[in-house]
């Protein structure tokens, strides 16, 4: 049985609903090993059925595991075929995702899951997936390997004169020609433009005392990598190297701090401290870092309002970061592991100041 299936069977048994109707995607590939864009599953403590349309008959018959596969077909809707077979397995009690329901679905499905009925549920799967299994683990693994060898074949380009978008192009056609694809969108920026966080590739090119920050991951076999390295273009004045010390230390602390029984908040508050001996806590206005897997942003939050604790197999990126209006922006990311006895950092790319091109 699949692992991930058999734990939201046992916690159906222990605390939930009768029956489970899962919709939202990346929970039901979770459940299934379906890769598609189209399914669902309905889920009690002994029985799992993946439903999908027609688009996705054989691909759901090759990829879907330990639960039977049920296709419909034009006329017939997906909330009636699901309302069909729900009644067929005896589910009179559905719970739903309601944070990935819609109220229009809601009304609609009230009327066609009859006279199944809907219960609301929250945080039902999530907290589950937020600990990866060994295997989710070494995908992720796979995935920041790529991402470092795509950073040691970029370095190469970087030098006056070529443009963000240069850079950002060859980062996707390096996943793209290794099989992997985009996690996400390259964010590549420089100079001035280097202070957006999530800024995008643009036009400009690249001078001669440039912050250059690049962020971007790969997307292999179903999970992803997320990394951040920021360098300087050609010459680096005693200002870049004082802010990429203090958010380098500030990033490596972070890191250390991250172990199993402390709480996701305190671990951002520890990075602000560090950036507060600067005084460079007042440009740092995002959280530390996010959950990884499925989802470049999965679940879990490391921030001044988490409510998250850290354990065991979950995995995390820690990336502070220091934006300053006028003058640039630096932030290192990498992506960590939570074991029993610490942690393990899967991203590997050099992290001491870059300046670039090497003499």
């Amino acid at each position: 049985m699949s692992s991930n299936l058999h734990r939201i069977q046992e916690r159906l048994t222990e605390n939930g609903p009768a029956a489970l109707l899962i919709t939202e995607i990346s929970n039901v590939q979770w459940a299934s090993g379906f890769t598609g864009s189209s399914g669902f599953v309905l889920v009690a403590p002994k029985r799992a059925l993946f439903i999908s349309d027609s688009r996705y008959a054989v691909q759901a018959k090759e990829e879907v595991r330990d639960m039977d596969v049920s296709i419909y077909s034009s006329p017939t809707d997906a909330a009636s075929f699901i309302g069909a077979e729900a009644k067929r397995l005896g589910m009179t009690e559905l719970g739903f995702e309601a944070d990935h329901v819609t109220f229009s679905q809601y009304e609609r499905w009230k009327t066609k899951l009859a006279p199944s009925t809907l219960v609301p549920i929250t945080d039902f799967i999530e907290p589950l997936r937020m600990i990866k299994t060994p295997d989710e683990i070494a995908r992720i693994r796979r995935a920041c390997e790529l991402a470092d060898a795509c950073f040691a074949h970029v370095v190469r380009m970087i030098q006056p004169g070529v443009r963000e978008l240069d850079i950002s192009l060859d980062i996707e056609f390096f996943f793209r020609r290794q099989g992997a694809n985009l996690a996400f969108e390259p964010i590549v920026v420089s100079g001035e433009r280097s202070a957006r966080p999530h800024g995008r590739a643009s036009e400009k090119k690249l001078e001669k005392g440039d912050f250059l920050t690049m962020d971007f991951g790969a997307k292999l076999d179903g999970y992803n990598s997320d990394i951040t390295r920021t360098v300087v273009v050609q010459e680096a004045s005693d200002r870049h190297r004082q802010v990429y010390a203090q958010v380098l230390k500030a990033q490596i602390a972070s890191i250390e701090a991250l172990k199993s029984g402390v709480s996701a908040s305190s671990v951002d508050g520890l990075s602000r401290k560090i950036l507060a001996e600067r005084d460079l806590d007042q440009y740092f206005g995002h959280g530390l870092g996010h959950g990884l897997g499925q989802l470049v942003h999965d679940f879990g939050r490391l921030n001044a309002t988490s409510k998250d604790m850290i354990a065991p197999g979950q995995v995390w990126t820690i990336e502070p970061g220091v934006y300053i209006e006028g003058f640039g922006g630096v932030r290192i990311e990498d992506d960590v592991v939570v074991t029993e006895k610490g942690n393990e950092v899967l991203t590997h790319s050099p992290k001491e100041l870059l300046v670039l091109p090497m003499a």
